[in-house]
């Protein structure tokens, strides 16, 4: 039976053996920490067990973060920065390749340890947001030279709102397999009306006005590592949904759940809002590196994108409510039309907050 030692054996490690523990509490990927000693000098790797059951194309996977983290280091390198901390530091196998195939299909990738560092998992104040926002904000910064075309879409029609209303929520709300449509009456008539804006930003990135970047697609708090003594932002970090993409709904899902007065399954709707000074803090951090990289266009429609994005996962909680609960894990029988009306409150009030959004946008 292969173990963990086994596989450390496949992967361009230097030095000996010193320890290897399990690390984190990830739902997703199983994750190590292997420590070694190399003529003295201590070193860590994280190897990660990938989930093969959420991550059907490995290869195309690994592709893209190997390109744009080799791309990263190159620019960290040119402005005279540190690779191993400004961005992940992937290792090849001792044959060259990008990720390890063992046993029974299981695969696993290895990448540096970022010494020192720490990561949050909420935003206790507006400057740990903005620094976040900062980091999301570099990492546009550093890749605005990379040609997004290069990368794989491994999640296609992600954040496709007119896809996602078209394909997903109208059949599920015509089958309405479980008889629950009678129930959410206020939210189905609430996305039935945005439907003409659904495809907003569609249209203006086939116009050519939005240009495709690479994106992030899960810009967490939790998914940036600030340094331990400092607590400023090293590097942006869970690089498994980087993909081609607009740029603003990179912005727009860090300000929908980092923003928010309540977590997403809040079932008082009253506690629900977006808080303005939150949403400043994030876009001024954000704009300070990436506001030289985006157009005009792209920075004026930030809030409506933000709303956008609400609205669509809102629709998304809906869909998976009216099909049975096959998609996101529930709690309880209720938890995603919970979340449905919960993210489509917040949708609502960032509406009636469109103008102040703008205006700080304008004055960023």
């Amino acid at each position: 039976m292969e173990t963990i030692y086994s596989v450390l054996g496949k992967f361009d490690f230097k030095g000996d053996l010193i320890s290897c523990k399990e690390f984190g509490s990830g739902h997703i990927n199983k994750t190590y920490i292997a420590k070694y000693s190399d003529g003295g000098t201590e070193r860590r790797y994280v190897v990660q067990k990938v989930n093969g059951n959420v991550f059907k194309n490995i290869d195309e996977l690994m592709e893209n973060v190997f390109a744009v983290t080799s791309y990263l280091r190159d620019v960290i390198a040119q402005s005279g920065g540190d690779q191993d901390r400004e961005t992940l530091h992937y290792i090849k196998t001792t044959d060259g390749r990008q990720y390890y195939r063992g046993q029974g299909n299981a695969c696993y990738r290895a990448y540096i340890f970022v010494e020192n560092s720490i990561s949050y998992d909420r935003a206790d104040t507006p400057e740990l947001f903005a620094a976040s926002g900062v980091a999301f904000g570099k990492f546009q910064r550093m890749l605005g030279g990379f040609d997004s075309r290069r990368l794989h879409v491994t999640i296609p029609n992600f954040h496709n709102t007119i896809w996602r209303y078209e394909n997903e929520f109208l059949p599920s709300l015509k089958l309405d397999v479980k008889d629950r449509a009678q129930k959410c009456a206020d939210e189905i008539e609430y996305i039935n009306s945005c439907k003409d804006e659904m495809s907003r930003l569609e249209e203006l990135v086939g116009a050519g006005d939005i240009p495709l970047r690479v994106t992030h697609n899960d810009t967490k708090l939790n998914n940036v590592l600030f340094d331990r003594d400092t607590n400023e932002c090293l590097c942006v970090i869970d690089l498994d949904t980087v993909m081609p993409g607009t740029a603003l709904f990179d912005f727009a899902d860090a300000i929908r759940f980092g923003a928010s007065t309540a977590a997403e399954d809040e079932a008082d709707l009253s506690k629900v809002s977006l808080d303005l000074g939150y949403f400043e803090a994030y876009t001024k951090g954000f704009l300070s590196e990436a506001g030289g990289t985006l157009n005009d266009c792209e920075k004026a429609n930030l809030p409506f994108a933000a709303w956008l994005i609400t609205l669509e996962l809102g629709m998304r909680f809906l869909t998976d409510y009216l099909t049975g609960d096959e998609y996101f894990k529930t709690a309880y029988p209720e938890h995603n039309l919970v979340r449905a009306k919960n993210q489509l409150a917040l949708a609502k009030d960032m509406q009636s907050k469109m103008e102040e959004m703008d205006n700080i946008i304008r004055n960023s």
